[in-house]
């Protein structure tokens, strides 16, 4: 068995602190009332749930039946059970690392979101491989960047890890699909 090491145990608190402060900030930004969200691979983790109003539907998609999703589905694929355009958001947090094929679970996800929906997103860079494996990447924010390159525009903020620059902990983004397609 690995050891982990106490950057490791300080690193994951301060990711997943992150990931529900940025989705409870971009809640607050978004100011939803109704529509519906997609929340993938939440897991047993918080997710959306909580960060918005009891009037807007939260949906889940997870590969892992186990978990009991709205969708059992793979996201490097096109699922024909969820139609064009349905979500108005779709959160995305600490999953794109461990997906086998990230352009084509970025595209899926781009397919998925209704024209000026958004992808609330996190993706650990300065932190140990970890479950559930594959653990395949590192995005830098050039990478992301590059990933979501068809997105009409990204925002991208890094939590910077202390006494190393350029060596980011994770990275929150949020990610604007263009009104018209």
């Amino acid at each position: 068995m690995a050891t982990v090491s106490a950057l490791d145990i300080e690193n994951l608190e301060i990711i997943r602190n992150g990931v529900d402060q940025f989705i409870s900030a971009c809640a607050k930004r978004l100011a939803m009332r109704d529509g519906v969200i997609l929340d993938i691979a939440p897991q047993t983790y918080k997710g959306a749930k909580g960060h918005f109003p009891a009037t807007v539907k939260i949906e889940t998609l997870d590969i892992d039946p186990k978990t009991t999703p709205t969708y059992v589905a793979d996201i490097c694929q096109t699922n024909a059970a969820i139609s064009t355009d349905r979500f108005d958001v779709i959160v995305c947090t600490e999953v794109l690392e461990h997906v086998v094929q990230p352009f084509l679970a970025v595209e899926e996800i781009r397919r998925m979101l209704k024209p000026g929906g958004c992808l609330i997103g996190t993706t650990p860079f300065n932190f140990r491989i970890h479950g559930p494996l594959p653990d395949c990447w590192r995005f830098t924010e050039h990478g992301l960047r590059a990933l979501f390159q068809n997105f009409e525009k990204i925002e991208i903020q890094a939590t910077e890890s202390p006494d190393r620059d350029l060596m980011p902990i994770q990275y929150q983004f949020i990610a604007w699909k263009a009104k018209r397609s």
